[in-house]
């Protein structure tokens, strides 16, 4: 019988609140499963619910006989006094018990006469436990370890090393390890990207693909989700929906569904607000009672509408950056070390006006370090760092421990630095990055990781700035914040240097490459498909970015080709400048075609048209907007041929 586990009419509830109403779900070793849900929903709770790990108020859950399951939680699990090759290890201690059993049945058989009629049964156990040993890897187990942890980010020097060194990111590696050896036969993995770098990302996303076992899995990355599912489910009121296809295709379909939605909802509230309106009006007069009462037991039974909590986002955007002259920052010969640990070594690298630089490279590749030094916050270098005309920077760093004072809150946070003609804003803005209520007088040192996230952003649209340094911006945010955060930075006008470990963030802003490695680094004019094609495609022996296409003028040999590269640039930035002007254009040609529309309805309203002065206004806005629509039909096609012409050079 193939290996399942399966709740059945499970419910579960905190108070008053439902995480979970009469849920059915079937897990299998076929099951590749994404699961989707707003932040709050009870998708952890759910998981250790399918673990096992906590019970329900009602239903069943079962699982099949000998069917082992596997739950790695978000955070929280350390470990010390083992090596770290001993500790993964420890995955296969089910094994070991295999093994002391069939033993234990070897000498058994050993003892008993040839003619004893239980031999043929323990000869079935024993090479049944055999059979399951071997299928298990266990004798091969040293080179999957190696596999594993190389594959994790881990380095052969990191094999003996107390698993009490690692800080707590590689912990939580070091739990995503044991798990996948122990090769349960349901896997449920609660964020497990959270602290993984993209070449860890590309490893977990390969050996899902080849895994034998059902996934069931949570993440903030859309990428890695669309890699590893084949339906998604989505937890919304304590209830579950299917949507087959991967991610993708379950935000399309999510996408229509929630259109609907809104438009009943808002037909419903303003249905709500009528029948309020009339109990208002009449409640105290004795002719109406009846009806009143009538309505009053209308709204008691009226089946609410209620939207996602994932409908309502960040609005976001950032201000106009100040003018700044054309070459932004110039880095020559940077080098930086730690001891006798060399992190960047002869760093060369000019940056212009408008570049939206991705720095890439693996966990302690000196990412982080080199932002600290760009923005001025690390002094203690070698290299000269020069900084261009009228440049004022914004640095969002991944550490918001170290930025945002733990004994202020959310207000006081934004208060202690906000202009005195923002300080009226501040309760909107805040509002508007989902702090809301009493949201605002949290300590910051109570906050998730989540809302420290948005605070630290909040704080950096306090003040316009033309050089935008981001390390990790898109950490602790989900699926919905993180486009909110991406629309933003599309439309941002400044220069952008940003690190980020999710590939659909990265692939749809970075403009240029910076590949971050020990002993050099490479650059590379194009986005970020263009930099992995590169890498991928590279033909032994040919020379790296950093001699052919390097940042520093001075290791070019050959001016012409330089002047190809340049341009070659250039043009990728005009298209990308082009695409965000159209992108532009659109919004305002929609919005002006809707307002439009709703002026001309408003034409056909009788108490507009009785109306001589309300009419007059209508028609003056009419034509207005038809001015305005033509001009920016004009601008669009103009924006949309110059783009063409570019894309097609």
């Amino acid at each position: 019988m193939s290996a399942f586990v399966q709740l059945s009419g499970v419910s579960l509830a905190f108070g008053d609140r439902d995480i979970l109403k009469n849920v059915h779900i079937n897990l299998s070793r076929k099951s590749r499963v994404a699961l989707a849900g707003a932040n709050g929903s009870g998708k952890t709770t759910f998981m250790k619910v399918i673990a096992g790990i906590s019970e329900s108020d009602l239903g069943e859950r079962s699982q099949s006989r000998n069917a082992r399951i596997g739950y790695l939680p978000q955070s929280g699990l350390t470990y010390r006094d083992r090596s770290l090759r001993d500790e993964v290890e420890t995955a296969y201690s089910h094994i070991v018990d295999l093994e002391k059993e069939r033993d234990q049945l070897a000498s058994r058989l050993e003892e008993l006469p040839g003619d004893d009629p239980r031999i043929n049964k323990l000869l079935e156990r024993h090479h049944d436990l055999q059979e399951m040993i071997t299928a298990s890897g266990y004798y091969e187990r040293e080179a999957m370890i190696y596999r594993v942890l190389r594959g994790l980010g881990f380095s052969v020097d990191d094999m003996d090393r107390d698993t009490g060194t690692f800080s707590g990111g590689w912990q939580m590696r070091i739990a995503l390890a044991r798990i996948l050896l122990e090769m349960p036969d349901v896997l449920l993995l609660d964020e497990p990207t959270n602290y993984l770098d993209l070449e860890a990302r590309d490893w977990l996303e390969d050996f899902l693909g080849m895994f034998p076992g059902g996934v069931l899995v949570v993440s903030h990355d859309r990428y890695f989700l669309d890699r590893v599912s084949k339906e998604t489910i989505e937890l919304f009121q304590g209830m579950l929906k299917v949507y087959k296809g991967n991610y993708s295709a379950y935000e399309a379909r999510r996408k229509q569904e929630l259109e609907l939605l809104e438009q009943q909802y808002k037909q419903q509230q303003d249905e709500i607000a009528h029948i309020e309106d009339f109990v208002r009006r009449f409640r105290y007069k004795d002719s109406k009672a009846s009806q009143v009462q009538s309505r009053i037991k209308m709204l008691d039974k009226m089946e609410r509408i209620v939207l996602p909590s994932n409908m309502k986002k960040m609005n976001m955007t950032f201000p106009p950056p100040p003018h700044s002259g054309k070459k932004v920052m110039n880095l020559e010969n940077i080098n930086k070390s730690f001891g006798d640990h060399h992190v960047l070594k002869d760093i060369n690298l000019e940056i212009r006006k408008g570049d939206r630089l991705n720095l890439s490279g693996a966990n302690g590749a000196g990412k982080s370090t080199l932002m600290r030094i760009i923005c001025g916050e690390d002094e203690n270098f070698q290299g000269i760092r020069q900084v261009g005309s009228d440049v004022k920077i914004g640095y969002f760093s991944q550490d918001q421990e170290m930025v945002l004072n733990p004994d202020l809150n959310v207000l006081e946070t934004l208060e202690e630095e906000a202009p005195t003609e923002m300080i009226p804003r501040l309760r909107g803005m805040l509002g508007s990055f989902l702090f809301s209520d009493d949201d605002i007088y949290k300590k910051c040192a109570v906050l998730s990781g989540g809302e420290k996230n948005r605070l630290a952003l909040l704080k950096i649209l306090l003040e316009p700035v033309n050089l935008l340094i981001m390390d990790e911006p898109t950490n602790h945010l989900d699926i919905h914040s993180k486009d909110i955060l991406l629309n933003a930075l599309k439309h941002y006008e400044g220069t952008l240097i940003f690190v980020s470990h999710d590939r659909y963030f990265i692939e749809n802003l970075a403009e240029s490459v910076l590949d971050l490695m020990p002993g050099k680094a490479e650059y590379f004019a194009g986005d970020y498909e263009y930099y992995r094609w590169k890498k991928e495609n590279r033909v032994e022996g040919e020379p790296s970015a950093i001699a052919e296409t390097s940042v520093s003028e001075d290791s070019v040999n050959s001016s012409s080709a330089k002047e190809s590269r340049e341009q070659d640039k250039k043009r990728k930035g005009e298209i990308r400048r082009l695409e965000r002007a159209e992108a532009v254009l659109i919004e305002e040609l929609d919005s002006c075609e809707s307002e439009l529309a709703d002026c001309q309805q408003q034409m056909s309203l009788s108490e507009v048209y009785s109306d001589a002065e309300r009419a007059k206004a209508v028609s003056m806005r009419i034509m207005e907007l038809e001015a305005r629509q033509e001009e920016l039909t004009l601008r669009w096609e103009e924006a949309a041929e110059e783009l063409a012409a570019q894309t097609t050079d």
